[in-house]
């Protein structure tokens, strides 16, 4: 696996996963300092570099409200808890519109679930009222940190402290 470095705005919030090796150039070119590195130096044929964990922007970048980000299916089974809203199941996960797109329902976050292909092909092109088929929780924007997670699903322990913040903020 490539190694992935964690990206704060200059607030220390969060805001993105990037690869070594664009957080190499960021910081070379002054634009992110490095925050945590590894414990062995990145060896270049000329020099050696630290090898970024961690990085802080110089400057506020200012972020999309959440609500604004790309729908994905990584996304949507992120923080639905890889499980259908509609029975729990956790095998042969799909995305399933609430209201369907067919009946004037959007693809917004507040309208897609996870739901399991036997669900979501039994509720059809019905309402949820028509199927008598609800999601278990309701369809919301996701909290931040999904989409750290949908970027890197195994976190190194020293993104730890900067990922707990925010999930307190």
């Amino acid at each position: 696996m490539p190694h992935q470095v964690l990206v704060l705005n200059a607030t220390y919030e969060p805001i993105n996963v990037c690869s070594v090796q664009r957080a190499v150039v960021l910081v070379l070119k002054r634009k992110a300092e490095v925050i945590e590195r590894g414990a062995r130096p990145l060896k270049t044929p000329g020099s050696s570099l630290v090898l970024p964990h961690v990085i802080r922007l110089a400057y506020y970048v200012r972020v999309p409200r959440h609500e604004g980000r790309k729908i994905t299916r990584r996304a949507v089974f992120a923080r639905d808890g890889y499980s259908c809203q509609y029975c729990g199941s956790s095998a042969r996960l799909t995305m399933d519109h609430v209201v369907p797109r067919s009946r004037g329902g959007k693809s917004s976050w507040e309208n897609v679930v996870t739901s399991c292909a036997p669900c979501n092909h039994r509720k059809g092109n019905r309402l949820p009222a028509e199927a008598q088929m609800f999601p278990r929780t309701a369809p919301r924007p996701p909290a931040p940190e999904i989409f750290i997670t949908v970027a890197a699903p195994r976190r190194p322990k020293s993104w730890e402290p900067y990922l707990a913040g925010a999930a307190a903020a």
